[in-house]
């Protein structure tokens, strides 16, 4: 009789929990001005943790850690997870942002990859990606360098370097628009601003950008060239290898794992490139692109936010958003891929 007060002791929360669950769930969908609504989906997700709570056996202990890791993973859930499954939903229907009359099957893909300035802002997303990689790496690795050296003040350096990667993306933005189109052209008399013409501004932003990240992996690079051990250093150099053969044939060998988490970061930064882009170009000036006049600088994450919020075409902003991720994903995945092998290899 005991253990079965204990399984009714159980179950009826997590039964009673579940009830009140479906019935909230109900009320949402079908009578949106129930005032009930709330109270049973809090009520009922509340006896759902009671009842596990209560769950006897071995595995106590791990269903009381899991209650506890709940508030976090329920989080990720709702604004994460849910979000990416309705966007992926969303992407085949005419959703306006509120809501949807019915289902377009895959017209919104077929749009997007027949619209010039969606090509064009992927074709210079992926220059641009490539490019601000590449200068980052190099800045920051060469500033790690010269930060792991003997120099003095190299505390200071680390910190100066650092800073702005703190400043704000939007207001870093507005400051550097007004450098180029104010401070430039008055040091430079008779010099027209970056920003005015289509190359130049690419490269105005990809100045900023690796301004604002080098610091940011620059200490990455620091901690990696901190942990090669002292006594292959002193080996090296007892053997007679200067430090260009040091670096060449021991250090970088060594931060191989370091590499690869660096490159990482600044491809998934420079895909993502949104708030430098907003704020100093917001995707001017303008390009002539066959019949059709472009964004010059709009780079894939801007197109998604002008097509769906300027422009109030939710749904194929949706269905970019999508498109984004699994490039995206494909291309950080076989980055990192690469990389491993590499480190294998060195």
């Amino acid at each position: 009789m005991e253990g079965k007060a204990k399984k009714i002791t159980t179950y009826l929360p997590a039964v009673t929990g579940a009830a009140m669950i479906c019935c909230g769930l109900y009320f949402d969908f079908y009578n949106r001005d129930f005032w009930g609504r709330g109270p049973f989906l809090a009520g009922g997700l509340l006896l759902l943790v009671i009842s596990l709570y209560l769950v006897p056996g071995k595995k106590h202990r791990v269903i009381v850690n899991g209650l506890f890791l709940l508030p976090l993973i329920g989080a990720f859930f709702i604004t994460v997870l849910i979000p990416f499954i309705f966007g992926i939903f969303y992407s085949f229907t005419d959703w306006n942002g509120i809501k949807f009359t019915q289902f377009v099957g895959l017209k919104n893909y077929g749009q997007m990859f027949h619209a010039p300035d969606y090509l064009y802002s992927l074709l210079i997303t992926f220059l641009f990606t490539v490019f601000n990689m590449v200068s980052v790496n190099i800045a920051a690795f060469f500033l790690a360098i010269l930060c792991t050296s003997g120099v003095k003040g190299r505390n200071f350096y680390r910190a100066s370097f650092f800073l702005p990667n703190l400043i704000g993306g939007i207001v870093l933005g507005y400051v550097w628009q007004f450098i180029f189109n104010k401070v430039f052209t008055s040091l430079l008399a008779g010099s027209v601003s970056m920003l005015t013409s289509p190359n130049l501004a690419f490269f105005a932003i990809l100045i900023v950008s690796t301004w604002q990240y080098a610091g940011y992996i620059m200490m990455i690079y620091v901690t990696g060239l901190q942990g090669v051990p002292r006594d292959i250093l002193e080996a090296s150099a007892v053997d007679g290898a200067g430090a260009l053969k040091t670096l060449l044939h021991i250090k970088l060998p060594m931060i191989a794992n370091t590499f690869t988490v660096c490159i990482f970061l600044t491809l998934v930064n420079s895909f993502k490139q949104f708030d430098l882009n907003y704020a100093i170009t917001n995707g001017a000036p303008s390009r002539i692109l066959g019949a059709k006049a472009v964004a010059s600088t709009e780079f894939l994450a801007l197109n998604i936010y002008n097509t769906a919020i300027a422009r109030n075409r939710y749904a194929e902003g949706q269905t970019k958003a999508v498109v984004f991720f699994l490039i995206l994903a494909a291309v950080s995945l076989t980055q990192v891929s690469i990389s491993k092998k590499r480190e294998v290899e060195l």
